[in-house]
């Protein structure tokens, strides 16, 4: 149950239901509306979301924003992304072996972008220069840029969605 009150469409101002109805499209999650509390807040977070990863193949993107969401062990963020990685051609396989930390399944540039988001999510102040040396085998410096915001995208998020409490919209998938 969720720990503060979700702003409904019905409830929401002017602003908000303007998101809600284009951005949105009709369809605002609970993380949206909790963050409609605050409207500007809302507004830049869902123009940032949307501007996060979008260098890389969405196949990729999702991959990295479940593991990350795996080690930190969020549940709504993990659920949402299993959800939107059945449209890239993912599968139970792939969420359980994301799970375990196992990127065999994966081609080498998959496996460089999830070895080093483990190592970015578990232990930041530890990368170093052979680990950048061996993200530059495989992506452009935009590309570097786009992948460290999208862990951090993830890290946030699933900073913000368990611990508020907020449920998921939809029946939960089991992994």
């Amino acid at each position: 149950m969720a720990r503060i009150s979700l702003i409904a469409p019905e409830a929401a101002s002017p602003e908000v239901r303007a998101l809600y109805d284009t951005t949105l499209r009709g369809k605002p999650g609970n993380v949206q509306k909790a963050l409609a509390h605050r409207p500007e807040m809302l507004k830049n977070f869902l123009s940032f979301y949307a501007s996060v990863g979008r260098s890389l193949d969405r196949k990729l993107y999702e991959l990295v924003y479940l593991r990350v969401s795996f080690i930190n062990g969020c549940r709504y963020c993990t659920q949402h992304h299993v959800a939107s990685s059945k449209r890239v051609g993912l599968a139970s396989e792939d969420w359980t072996a994301l799970d375990a930390g196992d990127y065999s399944r994966y081609g080498e540039k998959e496996r460089t972008a999830l070895t080093y988001v483990e190592k970015l999510t578990r232990a930041p102040h530890a990368i170093t220069d052979a680990d950048f040396d061996e993200l530059k085998k495989y992506f452009s410096e935009p590309e570097i840029v786009d992948l460290h915001m999208l862990a951090g995208l993830a890290n946030l998020t699933n900073r913000v969605t368990d611990p508020l409490g907020l449920e998921l919209e939809f029946p939960e998938e089991k992994i």
